[in-house]
């Protein structure tokens, strides 16, 4: 078994912005388990909310990663097991890891990643397309330029009905509006009806992550489904949801990769909240590993590798909304 790491700096077609801020590009941490011919690609990237670094990955990587090989495979879910107990609260780099093995050992067994998790087959869902938070007539033009028949719309200030109803008047897809905790409660109590009506599906994260009090007050009040992302970042949170969101938003980075997800989804159906699962702004790699888990998904948002420009990597592609599998064994990501 072999362990390695390529860093690559993804450039964004347009800046793109959120209630916290603006990026042009992210770095990404790449780590490739080789077994044999075979290997297994995984993705982190950095994210300056959640405190990661190139510099950090490559150290704690470098540090430890004669304690992460093996002599002998052994099941995925074990070999995270390991993983959390060398690297602590790593997750962003645990999950890179966890989806290279992962990739590799359904590769290993000939299959794909999402046929080892048994899940039923339901009619595939449809992938959003995000509009980041800009200046009114930028956000117009991304969204003709791009037709699509979702779009996951960035918000966060006082004037985001009147950009709602500005991009409504340009289509009738589905909306789903993220606020990445950017609004209040009487905020979001006020704009609930006009909000129904310009058709919003859901919105994801409305209040600040810790603001717990708000949230069960929005989940008794408001009509439209409340999804959490900040506030549900790994497993121990999941429970913690129950009467203050509809769903959760499952992030991959930020839980510790597909071992910790799947852990998350069954909690999930136990306690009957909805299931997203969303991403970073990443390379077709990690993209591919969101695409496993479509099966058992409500929603899914995966459309990181569509913002790039040098995306490095290939797998699955999005055509319209639709996910289009990758012909090859594992998750499919591979670099070029």
């Amino acid at each position: 078994m072999k362990i390695e790491a390529k860093t690559y700096s993804l450039k964004l077609k347009n800046p793109f912005g959120i209630s916290r801020g603006t990026r042009t590009s992210v770095a990404s941490f790449v780590i490739i388990i080789e077994w044999g011919d075979l290997k297994g690609f995984g993705e982190a990237t950095v994210n300056p909310y959640y405190n990661t670094s190139i510099e950090d990955f490559e150290s704690s990587l470098n540090h430890n990663k004669s304690l992460l090989l093996l002599e002998e495979l052994i099941h995925p879910t074990l070999y995270w097991d390991k993983l959390r107990s060398v690297l602590g609260d790593s997750y962003f780099l645990i999950c890179a890891l966890d989806q290279a093995y992962w990739d590799l050992y359904a590769q290993i067994h000939k299959t794909t990643t999402r046929s080892l998790f048994g899940f039923s087959k339901k009619s595939q869902i449809q992938t959003s397309y995000t509009i980041g938070l800009d200046k009114l007539s930028v956000m117009l033009d991304k969204m003709l330029a791009n037709p699509w028949p979702i779009y996951k719309i960035k918000l966060g200030g006082n004037e985001d009905l009147q950009i709602l109803r500005e991009l409504r008047k340009q289509t009738d897809a589905i909306f789903r509006v993220d606020a990445n905790g950017g609004w209040t409660v009487e905020q979001l109590l006020a704009w609930e009806e006009e909000l129904c009506d310009l058709g919003v599906e859901f919105i994801e994260q409305p209040l600040a992550a810790e603001n717990w009090e708000g949230s069960k007050i929005v989940y008794e009040k408001c009509s439209i489904p409340i999804l959490a992302d900040e506030s549900c970042l790994v497993e121990e949170d999941v429970g913690r949801c129950t009467g203050s969101f509809h769903g959760i938003n499952i992030k991959l980075m930020k839980c510790g990769g597909i071992t910790p997800a799947l852990r998350m989804i069954e909690q999930a159906q136990k306690l009957n909240l909805k299931l997203m699962m969303g991403c970073m702004t990443e390379s077709s790699i990690g993209i591919s590993a969101i695409a496993q888990f479509l099966d058992v998904l409500d929603y899914v948002d995966m459309d990181g590798a569509l913002l790039l420009s040098n995306d490095p990597a290939f797998g699955v592609e999005l055509k319209y909304g639709k996910v289009i599998y990758s012909d090859r064994l594992g998750s499919g990501g591979r670099l070029y």
